[in-house]
């Protein structure tokens, strides 16, 4: 018999992201306020003995040279590693359809492997339920939060201590994507090449205070912006067209390429998403108006 979970893997944007110190690990620290939109990939699991090894298929809005080596792929890593932790499952099959763009600082990739740790969660005999979230340091930063059921949290080290924080009111989103991706790999090198030496000191931010929309734009900062702005600056031009259509915050997510604008709402939204798409003549951008999300989407299991 094959079981099969499906979920809607939901993407993400930072509302604030600071780089603090490296480690001799060689990763950095990071203090980051996560928030899941309603942009989605479908992610479907399936187990059995009917399943042959261990397979992963993508299809859906892909990049030209597509999703690379498929053991490289975080959503198959992410199996692995739950087949590794439990000893359960010895065959799998994953199918993803893509909507969230890649190398674009949104967590496709880690929103995929969060929505596979949780679909195989939820076909397993035996669950690892509130234990899942330890999986997930070794994938990346932003894994463990897509394994929470929060759709906000205030996260600090590896991303991996997350406090859940209460859900903002609903807004509409304006997302811009450039013609052109970011790699992370390059965003931390380029950061470390433009601070120089320089003393990391995370911000003080306290729950109260994250509570409100008025509250996130006052502390909202990502210091990936500056030095991807500097390759890049048609991020700048983006950023400041939302700005100036009305949104708060305004800023790149990640460590980009996309760029984000919070509105108050869709009738001030469409017009944001006109002005910052058109807002370099040298540059082509698409942009999408999404939600933020209100609740985390759910896994749905069937035999």
């Amino acid at each position: 018999m094959t079981r099969t979970a499906r979920v809607a893997a939901q993407a993400k944007i930072n509302l604030v992201l600071r780089v603090l110190a490296r480690e001799s690990s060689g990763y950095h620290s990071i203090e980051t306020i996560f928030l899941r939109l309603g942009l989605t990939d479908d992610v479907v699991v399936r187990v059995g003995a009917a399943i042959h090894g261990r397979t992963l298929d993508c299809g859906g809005v892909l990049p030209a040279g597509g999703l690379g080596d498929t053991k490289e792929n975080l959503a198959y890593r992410a199996a692995c590693a739950y087949a590794d932790a439990t000893g359960w499952p010895d065959r799998f099959a994953i199918e993803l359809t893509k909507d969230i763009p890649t190398g674009a600082g949104l967590g496709g990739g880690s929103a995929d492997a969060g929505a596979v740790l949780r679909a195989l969660d939820a076909l397993s005999p035996s669950p690892l339920g509130r234990r899942l979230v330890e999986l997930a340091p070794s994938l990346g930063a932003d894994v463990a939060f897509m394994t929470i059921d929060s759709p906000t949290a205030l996260a600090r080290g590896h991303g991996e201590r997350l406090l859940p924080l209460p859900a903002l009111p609903r807004r509409p989103v304006v997302v811009v994507i450039p013609s052109f991706a970011v790699s992370t790999k390059e965003a931390y090198g380029w950061l470390a090449h433009d601070r120089g030496s320089y003393e990391a000191r995370a911000t003080a931010l306290s729950p109260p205070e994250l509570d409100s929309w008025e509250g996130i734009a006052a502390v909202a900062v990502n210091d990936f912006e500056a030095v991807v702005s500097r390759r890049h600056p048609a991020i700048s031009s983006y950023v400041d067209a939302m700005r100036a259509a009305g949104a708060q915050p305004a800023m790149m997510s990640g460590s980009g390429s996309a760029v984000f604008g919070v509105f108050p709402d869709p009738q001030s939204a469409i017009p944001g998403l006109v002005t910052a798409t058109q807002a370099r003549a040298d540059e082509s951008a698409r942009g999408v108006v999404v939600w933020t999300a209100e609740r985390v989407e759910g896994v749905e299991t069937s035999s």
